[in-house]
């Protein structure tokens, strides 16, 4: 403990003794000499403590990154020695959890808003095994990455926001400064334009469920095995249908409404193509009209999600029959092969072209809390099996609708 610590408390007992002290209207000779001896001591500590601060400055400059990430590391290790197989046991069984477990659980629960077993997000990552057989969690990427390390959406630049409750607001300046030259000498410079912003949000009105059956068999066979086989099924059902929703999701019936589907809403530019087929010039004039919108600088700041069936078209379509050189070469060289992503949650004949602008993502995803585990132990129970429903709550929203065009009915 530092030094100026240990002073700091000792101050504060003096203070207290002091005041019971002087509340005494008789007070006798040993507790008259006590006053005396204590407000001695305490005006000692005070320079004490002055040359106690003066002497850990640089010890506290050179532990300040520390202290500052030290609580992160800590939760996040937590994290990483989480069982989910404890969580499946204890809704089971009843069996009660205990180590980091217990720990991260009681921390989320203080946080309020789950009434089943919470399980952060960060549980559901993909995980290696070592010679240890200790899972050894990837935290090195954002919760979408993390958990679905496939994710179209995550890959176009789609971001994600970790929300513990309420709305999230996205205000984005629409309207703002002009440059103009003052037309005569003297006169004004143009100032027609009040700086305006407008507002997207991420509302907690949507909820995710993936419904899983455990039998008793699996229960009582698989062991450590279970842990695994859970974060298997329930990242990748989540994953699939999280990933739908984002650029597909119609808005209605509980979903959110997504990039795609959304365009109109979000004021996304949509150029149909129809008999159109797939070319680098057809996607050329798109990254053109990023240029011209000051979007972009260069074609390989743009990403290109495609269905595999228009990569097949563009692999096949010859642009030069001397060299070889085929319509897909050609949009690999511009755009960059990193860049493109084939997913099948993209449409037949649909294409989504998405830019990060001074660090602002075409769209954003908010994941509110963490993955609400709710078992049912009834409906099975003649079998003697067990039903967990996870839930999540997401939304979906486009700050900025000039981040993104779509290109629909390709070829």
């Amino acid at each position: 403990m530092l030094d100026s610590t240990k002073i700091s408390r000792r101050q504060s007992e003096i203070r207290q003794e002091l005041a019971a002290l002087v509340g005494k209207e008789k007070p006798t000779e040993d507790e008259t000499r006590s006053l005396g001896d204590l407000d001695g001591e305490y005006r000692t500590n005070e320079t004490r403590y002055r040359a106690a601060l003066i002497a850990e400055d640089e010890q506290r400059s050179e532990a300040k990154g520390e202290l500052e990430t030290r609580s992160d590391r800590e939760y996040a290790d937590l994290i990483g020695r989480f069982e989910l197989r404890q969580v499946a046991l204890a809704l089971d069984e009843g069996r009660a959890l205990d180590g980091a477990t217990a720990e991260v659980v009681q921390e989320m629960r203080g946080a309020g808003g789950f009434r089943g077993v919470p399980v952060p997000f960060e549980v559901l990552e993909q995980r290696s095994t070592v010679s240890t057989d200790t899972p050894s969690p990837i935290n090195t990427r954002p919760i979408i990455d993390r958990l679905f390390p496939a994710s179209v959406a995550a890959r176009l630049g789609v971001s994600s926001v970790s929300i513990a409750q309420g709305s999230e607001a996205f205000p984005v300046a629409t309207a703002g400064a002009t440059a103009g030259w003052a037309a005569t000498e003297g006169g004004n410079v143009p100032n027609d334009t009040a700086f305006q912003t407008g507002e997207t949000t991420l509302s907690p009105d949507q909820t995710l469920g993936a419904h899983m059956r455990i039998s008793r068999k699996a229960l009582k066979q698989s062991g450590a095995g279970l842990e695994a086989a859970i974060r298997r099924d329930m990242s990748a059902a989540i994953g699939t249908e999280l990933d739908r929703a984002i650029l597909l999701g119609s808005g209605s019936a509980g979903e959110p409404l997504g990039v795609i589907s959304g365009a109109a809403t979000y004021g996304i530019v949509d150029t149909d193509m129809t008999a159109a087929a797939p070319t680098w010039t057809a996607f050329k004039a798109e990254v053109i009209a990023f240029m011209q919108a000051n979007a972009i600088t260069d074609p390989s700041q743009v990403k290109l999600g495609i269905s595999p069936a228009i990569w097949g078209d563009l692999d096949d379509a010859i642009w030069d029959a001397g060299s070889g050189i085929t319509e897909w070469d050609r949009l690999a060289k511009h755009i960059g092969a990193g860049n493109i992503v084939l997913g099948n949650q993209l449409t037949a004949g649909t294409a989504l072209l998405t830019t990060t602008v001074n660090g602002v993502a075409p769209a954003f995803v908010g994941l509110w809390g963490g993955l609400d585990l709710i078992r049912d132990v009834y409906s099975d129970a003649q079998s003697g099996g067990l039903r967990l429903t996870g839930l999540i709550t997401a939304d979906v929203t486009v700050a900025r609708g000039l981040q993104t065009r779509i290109m629909s009915n390709i070829g």
